[in-house]
């Protein structure tokens, strides 16, 4: 059995494998569960072994490479094309390695343990968020409906509460309700610590990684953007140029074009959204702090607000950070400020 591409459909406990020889003839079709699949991988010559990028798919690119295997992760999108007839395992798993097959076909690269850790703080700090967000939101309607209305902002809320839950302060507030918002507060405040605590590992991880600090060196990049871009760029020489990590970030504009005609549309917004929205709130502070600038990079960038407008500067000004980031990354080398 002389198995050259591998491909395997993931899943939580059963695995579909399907084997191509050299000519793509198939030659292994077999589906395994989760207990047998590394012993059965492990036993194999040294092949490509391609997975769709999914849930799971970094462990398990890990166990294999350590087995002498080269693994290629496939983004689902460029799987689908290839499926023959009706959607199954085994279809899937044939479509997989039938993608491999082109010559022109794009890969993800693994995420290393160290940029699953980076990308794991990122999410739960988001995550912290998003529950504070939703938290304070509730804490407005169900006040509002008491006849208690807050201006703007989570610190006015922080430091309002406790007065209205206070025993030795009379208000319209029920006994009941009371007992209720100190808890929500009490969660409120926990919620605050953890995403301080957050923030300081961000912080000590952007000082303390080489890749981090030599990216932070371009104005409107801070440590949650390096952090960021570390984490999800494995090897920047997957990246054929800068245009190319921008186009990844959706940071370029999409194209309806036909018949020789070119027709330039809004940014395309593809790839990675959470790292295209950090590399666009920089670039905004960025443009809100250099009017009275005088350096080659802030006249640029005044220049091209007076012309385009703020939104576009900003993205202008994004997607350039972005390509400078790439060549950081790729040449290993410092960041020079234009004079």
């Amino acid at each position: 059995m002389n198995i050259t591409t591998l491909g395997i459909d993931l899943a939580k406990n059963v695995f579909q494998l399907h084997g191509a020889d050299q000519a793509g003839k198939a030659v292994l079709k077999k589906t395994v569960t989760r207990a047998k699949l590394p012993s059965i991988v492990a036993q194999l010559p040294a092949c490509t072994v391609v997975m769709e990028a999914c849930g799971g798919a970094n462990f398990w690119a890990r166990q294999f490479t350590a087995n002498g295997h080269q693994v290629k992760l496939i983004s689902p999108q460029f799987v689908k094309p290839f499926v023959k007839g009706n959607k199954n395992d085994a279809c899937d798993a044939e479509a997989i390695v039938e993608a491999a097959s082109r010559p022109a076909m794009r890969y993800v690269s693994p995420k290393t343990i160290e940029q699953q850790d980076m990308q794991s703080l990122l999410r739960i700090r988001e995550s912290c968020i998003a529950m504070r967000i939703k938290l304070s939101n509730q804490l407005r309607g169900l006040l509002a409906e008491y006849g208690i209305v807050f201006d703007k902002g989570i610190n006015r809320l922080r430091s309002a509460l406790p007065s209205l839950f206070d025993r030795e302060k009379e208000n319209e507030l029920t006994e009941a309700f009371k007992q209720l918002l100190e808890m929500q507060y009490q969660l409120l405040i926990s919620i605050d610590e953890q995403l301080s605590g957050l923030d300081m590992k961000l912080v000590v991880l952007a000082k303390t990684n080489e890749t981090c600090q030599r990216v932070q060196q371009v104005e409107g990049i801070g440590p949650i953007t390096a952090v960021a871009l570390t984490a999800t760029v494995g090897n920047p020489n997957d990246f054929k140029n800068g245009r190319h990590f921008s186009a990844f970030l959706g940071l370029v504009p999409k194209q309806n074009s036909s018949g020789g005609h070119d027709r330039l549309l809004g940014i395309s917004k593809r790839g990675d959204s959470y790292l295209r929205q950090l590399f666009i709130h920089g670039a905004r502070a960025v443009l809100l702090r250099s009017g009275k600038k005088l350096d080659a990079r802030s006249r640029w960038i005044n220049g091209l607000k007076e012309r385009r407008g703020m939104n576009r500067a900003t993205v202008a000004l994004a997607n350039k950070n972005a390509r400078i980031a790439l060549a950081l990354l790729l040449n290993k080398e410092d960041y020079k400020k234009a004079v």
